[in-house]
């Protein structure tokens, strides 16, 4: 079987092995340059925390860079090191408040209501199409107060970008073509009509005089926008085909509703959205385990450390009482994810609202499908009964 099948079917299985053999792996990246494949949690961690492990595309010298964007849409956190990192993630963070958050659980939970309600008290469904993803679309569109006639589903973009289809090249070109004319609209709108939401404050944010320019407020909401929903949803989607396979688990969480935000934690570490950290390149020679040479690319691997059994206890078994410390699925360090309350806040109340909802849910007699991507972990379709 091919290895990127392997690593698709049961990425923890490969890692494991990967783990036992040697810390860190050279590899061809997608456009077949090299690579490092760093496996081990204190490595991970480690590198996650290290100035000399950038995120700066400019000290790339033969290693993979990941997909191409136009300048609108590059000038992003997730291509920047301090100083720019610092200064764009303090405007930002003025406005991406725990207080604005809060504001959504309201909203979060009423919409994940009408949602599960419109499905009837029994019957088929995919969770992901009916639920995770129209729930996350929702959320972050509000956040940032995307107007209804500009809201669309945005996983034909993030498919095309992060899981390209071989027998379609152009289709990656095309969705950032259609996300430049979207979110060129989108902010022009807003400009027009500013309101009380995330958008509106990006557009005014202001520092010392300092404020965000044309490139990085585009790049910005870009990121907001396609991150917060390409790992919510698939957050929300992995933990409930998690707790569908650990019935005991799931149990637990209907008798005692207060174990959710453990829970939530356990089930991000346990089958998190992503396989790997946005890719970062050595400023100079790395000893990680094995040197890695200056100027070449290194993939952390926040899945392959999150079941180290150097860290945690059998990590390969479920339990959403155990201490979930130093998880690594959000990140860590300057790069922690900016939306991690968000994440948090939209993942329990999806859970507890389908665990109260959908008493009798089960897995269908289907096989889950997971999405072909060596970088994320998501399902393409969740079947259930209920």
């Amino acid at each position: 079987m091919d290895p990127a099948d392997d690593l698709i079917k049961d990425p923890y299985r490969v890692y494991q092995r990967l783990r036992s053999t040697s810390p860190v792996h050279p590899i061809a990246g997608p456009d077949g340059t090299t690579a490092w494949l760093v496996t081990r949690y204190d490595d991970v961690r480690q590198a996650l925390l290290d100035p000399r492990v950038s995120l700066d595309k400019r000290h790339s010298t033969d290693g993979y860079t990941g997909f191409a964007l136009p300048p609108a849409l590059d000038a992003n956190l997730l291509n920047m090191d301090p100083p720019d990192h610092t200064r764009i993630r303090r405007l930002v963070s003025r406005a991406f408040t725990p207080s604005r958050i809060q504001q959504l659980r309201g909203p979060i939970r009423k919409t994940a209501d009408q949602l599960l309600e419109a499905l009837g008290e029994h019957g088929h469904t995919d969770l992901i199409a009916s639920y995770a993803a129209p729930l996350s679309i929702t959320v972050i569109c509000d956040l940032l107060g995307v107007p209804d006639r500009h809201r669309v589903d945005f996983r034909g973009w993030t498919n095309a970008l992060i899981a390209p289809d071989p027998a379609h090249p152009a289709a990656a070109r095309d969705a950032i073509a259609a996300m430049l004319g979207f979110f060129t609209e989108l902010l022009a709108d807003k400009r027009q009509q500013p309101a009380d939401d995330l958008l509106s404050d990006l557009i005014s944010v202001r520092e010392a005089g300092d404020a965000l320019s044309e490139d990085e407020l585009m790049s910005l909401t870009f990121l907001i926008l396609l991150a917060g929903f390409e790992n919510t949803v698939h957050l929300i989607g992995n933990a409930a085909l998690t707790l569908l396979q650990h019935p005991e688990q799931m149990a637990l969480l209907r008798e005692d509703p207060t174990r959710l935000p453990g829970a939530v934690e356990e089930l991000a570490r346990f089958e998190g959205p992503a396989l790997l950290a946005i890719r970062r390149f050595a400023t100079e020679d790395l000893m990680l385990g094995v040197t890695v040479p200056a100027g070449q690319t290194v993939l952390l691997s926040l899945a392959s450390a999150n079941h180290d059994p150097e860290h945690f206890e059998n990590p390969d078994r479920l339990d959403i009482g155990r201490d979930h410390t130093g998880h690594l699925a959000l990140g860590l360090g300057i790069h922690y994810c900016l939306g991690a309350t968000l994440a948090r806040t939209e993942a329990e109340i999806a859970l507890q609202t389908l665990l109260a909802r959908l008493p009798g849910l089960q897995l269908a007699d289907v096989e889950p499908q997971w999405r072909p991507s060596l970088r994320s972990r998501s399902l393409t379709a969740l079947p259930v009964s209920y």
